[in-house]
């Protein structure tokens, strides 16, 4: 038996009120993500030895200084932190 894969292309149209959630949360995504790559290049700058024994912060702590990240689906914010963490093991790898 033969297994066929097929892929299918969609265009989607957003409306301007989707298309300006899309950027946000794009851009909250990016946010997360930096940030939580300075604190980790910090941490990581202070104990070298140690590192595999660190404690980062979740995405949920950096929602009091910036209120807007409220706004946007915890799961993209969590994903910024998986994509993060796949990158610094993929990095040490």
């Amino acid at each position: 038996m033969q297994i066929i894969k097929r892929g299918y292309k969609f265009r989607l149209y957003p409306t301007e009120e989707q298309a300006f959630f899309f950027a946000k949360t794009f851009g909250c995504i990016r946010k997360i993500y930096n940030l939580m790559l300075h604190d980790r290049i910090q941490k990581y700058a202070r104990i070298k030895d140690n590192a595999g024994k660190m404690h980062y912060p979740r995405p949920a702590q950096y929602k009091k200084p910036f209120p807007y990240l409220k706004e946007v689906d915890s799961l993209a914010l969590a994903n910024a932190q998986l994509n993060l963490d796949q990158a610094y093991k993929n990095f040490f790898r």
